[in-house]
């Protein structure tokens, strides 16, 4: 099952989209000097870019991936100075849900920074804008276990969570059905554990920040990073699972056997993880993730953001090239 393009054919790919319709635009990597967590969603002609900063929640506005960091970074939303939500405000997601904005993001319960006291919340904001206007406090989800790095989507018209529990010693990955963007319904099911080695890499095995991934036939992904983020072998796995099963069965998910991206030493990339998709103007399919630029920098603010375009096999299956180091260019349109 193949999942790799070279890097030369993902190249000529990319240069033959950007040769049609409008002026191309070069995008050099990392796009911004450190962001990690990072999130990019298309609405219209317009990218809005998020990632975690710890203490707030803000958004980048551009219809100019290229000049992302000249975009401002907007606060919409400050933690309060106590209760469920107060610290370590991480890995946000911007969604537009029907007609509205949700961001999902994790915190952690004031005076107890531990993975006991983390959980995963929402803000609404029912403009057309999410750099303007109200956000409402939807407050936390209620999930059967503390955990992290929430996500959501709709498959066969109805809506899903996913995140990061804490199991007993593991994070693992758990699905549950949504009544609303705020309000889970019915049982949570795990559907991913950490259970091969290079998912247990850095003393801690970690299944987490899961993003899924619609494919052309039908099919369900779902990726997800893998081991603990202080270590150099951080990176992205893949569950599948086939057009028109139950995404509440663990059985229907099945688990590539190695990453779908992994660190590039030849390319000066370390620790690849926690994902999002996005897709450009021109219908190209983009990855967004962040990574070290050298071994041993562990799990900080210095990790930044990359991008690359991803393409499908002709059986469905995504298929993303080795990371990319700082010195190759991307185009997408401008």
């Amino acid at each position: 099952m193949p999942r790799m393009l070279p890097a030369l054919m993902l190249g000529l790919a990319v240069a033959s989209s950007a040769t049609a319709g409008r002026t191309p635009r070069s995008i050099t990597n990392p796009i911004l000097p450190s962001g990690p967590d990072p999130w990019i969603v298309r609405q219209g002609d317009t990218f809005y870019y998020m990632n975690t900063l710890g203490t707030r929640l803000t958004i980048r506005k551009t219809t100019d991936l290229a000049r992302l960091a000249e975009a401002a970074e907007i606060t919409v939303w400050t933690p309060p100075s106590s209760g469920p939500n107060a610290q370590s405000i991480w890995a946000p997601e911007l969604h537009r849900i029907d007609g509205a904005w949700y961001i999902y993001y994790t915190a952690a319960e004031g005076g107890h920074d531990e993975d006991a006291h983390r959980g995963i919340f929402v803000i609404e904001n029912k403009g057309d804008d999410p750099t303007e206007g109200t956000w409402t406090d939807r407050g936390r989800l209620e999930t059967e276990h503390s955990g992290i790095d929430g996500t959501t989507f709709v498959n066969a018209g109805k809506r899903y969570f996913v995140y990061s529990p804490y199991v007993g010693p593991d994070s693992d990955l758990a699905i549950v059905e949504m009544a609303n963007p705020w309000t889970l319904t019915g049982p949570e099911t795990i559907i991913a554990r950490p259970d091969r080695d290079w998912e247990r890499r850095g003393g801690r095995p970690i299944l987490e920040a899961p993003e899924f991934l619609a494919g052309p036939k039908g099919d369900l992904f779902l990726s997800y990073s893998a081991s603990a983020c202080w270590s150099d072998d951080y990176a992205i796995g893949m569950l599948s699972a086939p057009a028109g099963s139950d995404p509440l069965n663990p059985g229907t998910w099945t688990k590539m056997p190695q990453p779908v991206i992994a660190k590039a030493p030849d390319e000066g990339v370390y620790a690849p993880g926690h994902n999002g998709f996005f897709t450009a103007r021109d219908g190209t399919n983009w990855i967004v993730y962040h990574a070290n630029s050298a071994p041993g920098m562990k799990c900080t603010s210095a990790r930044a953001p990359y991008i690359q375009r991803f393409v499908w096999s002709q059986s469905g299956m995504p298929m993303f090239a080795r990371p990319t180091a700082a010195r190759v260019e991307f185009v997408l349109q401008k």
